[in-house]
């Protein structure tokens, strides 16, 4: 949608007479954003500036121990289908989706953004699809995986940029649907890619952050860290794990690339901004249109921070700059350690700072406008079942593994999963109660209690092996139910870059002055 016509939609939108949406069931709305790190909003610890997701933090609920899959097609598997990513198949290959569910509740049902799943949206429960089909996209230019509905789509004037463009056909599609069939609820399904990779946006946009991170990533977790204990996110006990071998000293690096780095997080700082912007869109366009009282929206990460930084010396040799059009810059592990606040570990691991993201539900239904925080562990796998049973469509013969969430919207007894299994690549976990079992890298099992140690500092496998054993039997047990032969790590330890025992991701930012990399 050109800019000039979404003004004159949006201008139309709001003239009309507004009047309440009395479905007895809610209109969900389903935001899940990208490589976003678990302190990156200013209710979970930040200094980006999000105030409209502050806002839904603070008069709804914030979950802050909602598990994903550790990176974007496993979660979004196990999102779509209810189910273990690897009992449905990357790509959603067993059961019905989300869509489908709904859709056959008598949801208008509308995906939006980012899919990376198999196939086309529209052929998968959802009456519209906007967004690109692939797993990134440049957000000024596309690619050509970008659809609306079955068509390609390849209007991307000067204007266009990947985030706003969510938002106006997030609108447009509800509005069209609203004007069509008043009666029905709906369900968007709004993947914003940011703030993945590539790092870009209006150079107006990030401007205003410049400088801001000249301090340092240390100085940032920090200060995040302190922020958290204030807001109650972590316990006052809580101290910060051991700091990454291979992560350079700020004070290190050259004054060139401190500007380079303050620039690099600068841009990723307003993609996140610019993610609150455009919910604070969304939200206005539904009170301004009496839908908003009977509306739930969800919000999450899909994982944790991208810590990779692969493309700088391409990017550098190309004479690109982070946020610049057709370039392509990554977080960068020095980054990704300060947004994932207060945790170890990152994307693709199953610690903490790989799979848990703070989850954001607000409805008016829910609770009085007062801010609560809930500690349950709960995973991507709830999603479905949660939605399904507000849509009056759950299946008492249901044998998946999600917990539906609803009884906690409404303070109703629940009963939490006994125990929440992750494995990708070589990384395995398990949560069981406090006490969660850890693995990284093909690496022996380590075991935490996170009620006492909630950044997994203190492995406690040594003095409870009967209990990590036990576990352990366990999680092996749950990875036999997919997989015709017993769990083995596809690498040895040899095999693996060293250096890298404390903290997780064997990469550095672009070459540094006089920096080891300790690989």
């Amino acid at each position: 949608m050109s800019l000039s016509r979404f003004i004159a939609f949006n201008a139309c939108v709001l003239t009309l007479a507004a009047h309440a949406y009395t479905a007895p069931r809610p209109n969900i709305i389903h935001i899940i954003v990208d490589d976003m790190g678990y302190s990156d909003l200013g209710c979970t610890g930040s200094e980006i500036r999000t105030p409209h997701l502050d806002r839904l933090a603070n008069e709804g609920i914030l979950f802050t121990h909602f598990y994903n899959a550790g990176k974007c097609e496993v979660t979004r598997a196990s999102l779509m289908s209810g189910r273990w990513w690897m009992d449905t198949g990357i790509g959603v290959k067993k059961g019905p989706t989300i869509g489908q569910e709904l859709q056959a509740a008598d949801y208008r049902t509308y995906a939006v953004g980012k899919w990376h799943l198999d196939g086309n949206p529209v052929d998968r429960g959802f009456d519209r699809f906007f967004g690109h089909l692939s797993g990134a996209s440049d957000y000024f230019v596309g690619n050509k995986t970008w659809r609306l509905d079955h068509s390609p789509f390849t209007a991307f004037s000067e204007e266009f940029y990947a985030t706003d463009a969510n938002t106006d056909y997030t609108i447009e599609f509800i509005e069209e649907g609203r004007q069509e069939e008043p009666e029905k609820p709906f369900y968007v399904y709004l993947a914003y890619n940011a703030p993945h990779n590539p790092l870009q946006v209006p150079e107006e946009d990030f401007e205003k952050y410049r400088g801001r991170y000249l301090a340092g990533w240390d100085s940032i977790r920090e200060s995040r860290f302190k922020k958290q204990k204030q807001l109650g996110i972590v316990p006052p006990h809580a101290a910060l794990p051991e700091r990454p071998l291979n992560l350079p000293n700020w004070e290190d690096l050259s004054d060139e690339q401190k500007d380079l780095e303050d620039q690099r997080m600068a841009i990723y700082a307003s993609m996140v901004e610019r993610i609150d912007h455009n919910v604070g869109r969304l939200v206005n366009y539904l009170s301004e249109s009496g839908q908003l009282e009977n509306t739930l929206l969800l919000f999450h990460s899909d994982n944790g921070a991208n810590p990779f930084s692969r493309t700088d010396a391409a990017m550098l040799n190309m004479g690109k700059s982070p946020g610049d059009r057709d370039s392509n810059w990554e977080p960068g592990n020095g980054w990704a350690y300060a947004c994932v606040t207060p945790f170890r570990m990152y994307k693709r691991h199953q610690h903490e700072g790989g799979i848990r993201s703070p989850l954001i539900a607000w409805w008016p239904k829910m609770n009085e406008g007062k801010r609560i925080i809930n500690d349950t562990p709960l995973h991507i796998v709830d999603i479905l079942p949660t939605l399904t049973e507000l849509a009056g469509s759950q299946k008492e013969s249901d044998s998946r593994p999600g917990k539906s969430m609803a009884p906690l919207f409404s303070k109703s007894p629940y009963q939490p999963h006994k125990y929440i299994y992750f494995q990708l690549m070589d990384h395995r976990a398990l949560r069981f109660g406090e006490w969660k079992l850890s693995a990284h890298d093909s690496g022996p099992w380590e075991l935490y209690n996170l009620a006492e140690d909630p950044t997994e500092s203190k492995n406690l496998f040594s003095s409870n092996r009967a209990l990590a054993k036990s576990l352990a039997k366990e999680w092996n047990a749950w990875w036999g139910q997919y997989n015709n032969e017993p769990y083995s790590p596809r690498r040895t330890p040899e095999e693996l870059r060293v250096g890298d025992d404390k903290n997780g991701v064997p990469y550095l930012p672009f070459p540094r002055k006089s920096v080891s990399s300790q690989n």
